[in-house]
């Protein structure tokens, strides 16, 4: 009588175990189909921005990361989220270095949207690899890759709580800004070294823009679904002049193309250069990154630069 209850406390303990690991085990939908991982993973690669972005929200520091672009690291604004455990350089993100991949031997991966299906293959057999199911490019899909990446970390509360704190800041920012009376039509565009490209109003760092409040527009110089236009002749800038010139740029070259363009007559024409109203901006930040870290650092440029 004894033994058989040992056996069926025994029994017990075992199915209630089962239960635990059946009750952790996740099952994500992603880009090539449903992806399952169990517990807490330990041994993350991130090969895209926004993914690096949301682990460190999370409080998760990446073994390995791709660089930004038109950079040979992570982007400057990473770098204040980083103690001396730093991740490893993965490649960049449309030349993922597989083998460095597997050198850390992860337990988890986080790619980019469109990673294309031969790399996703490839990959999967290293470890679990989440590709974000996006389809389109719209202010708002950073938050649903967000947390499908918070998901597949484990880390879902932590990083439901880091999406409401830029929303939140967002609205604080957007009622400062209209106490203030400041506003009006705002542009976003990236100086490369062969010239000007406007930004969409649909990417992430737009989204942001007009969650503070302002009215952000691309001039409609760009084909349907794109992140940016052709590059602009010095000529066609006054079709981005309106209130706000946030002016971004990504490395030296392009710093240097745009210095240049600020001694022409075509840039000081404009009505936004002439109110001083152009707002330089970090190009890897505003025109590359992804996620709540980098939302926030955007505020934080908008309020720095807007508000008396």
């Amino acid at each position: 009588m004894l033994g058989t209850s040992l056996r069926s406390g025994l029994i017990g303990v075992l199915l209630s175990g089962l239960a635990m690991g059946v009750a952790q085990a996740r099952t994500l939908d992603t880009a090539y189909g449903e992806v399952e991982i169990e517990g807490t993973p330990e041994r993350v690669v991130t090969l895209y921005e926004g993914a690096l972005d949301t682990a460190l929200a999370a409080g998760i520091t990446p073994l390995g990361a791709v660089t930004t672009r038109g950079g040979d690291g992570v982007a400057g604004y990473i770098e204040a989220h980083l103690d001396a455990d730093r991740p490893a350089i993965m490649g960049v993100v449309r030349e993922i270095n597989i083998e460095a991949v597997l050198a850390q031997q992860p337990d988890l991966i986080l790619a980019p949207p469109r990673l294309p299906q031969e790399q996703f293959q490839l990959l999967s057999r290293i470890a679990p690899t989440v590709v974000p199911p996006t389809q389109e490019t719209s202010r708002d899909v950073w938050k649903s890759e967000a947390r499908l990446f918070g998901q597949a970390l484990n880390r879902e509360n932590e990083v439901n709580d880091a999406i409401v704190e830029v929303e939140q800041r967002g609205e604080e920012l957007a009622a400062a800004l209209a106490e203030a009376d400041v506003g009006g039509v705002a542009y976003l565009v990236r100086w490369m070294p062969a010239g000007p490209m406007v930004m969409s109003e649909h990417i992430f760092s737009t989204g942001i823009m007009a969650a503070a409040g302002l009215d952000v527009e691309d001039g409609d110089l760009l084909n349907e679904g794109g992140i940016h236009s052709d590059i602009l002749s010095l000529e066609n800038l006054s079709r981005v002049d309106g209130d706000w010139l946030f002016l971004a740029t990504l490395n030296a070259d392009g710093q240097d193309a745009l210095e240049t363009a600020t001694q022409s007559s075509a840039f000081n024409r404009l009505n936004v250069v002439q109110q001083d109203r152009v707002v330089p901006v970090d190009g890897q930040l505003w025109t590359s990154a992804s996620g709540p870290l980098a939302a926030l650092a955007i505020l934080d440029d908008i309020e720095a630069a807007l508000l008396p």
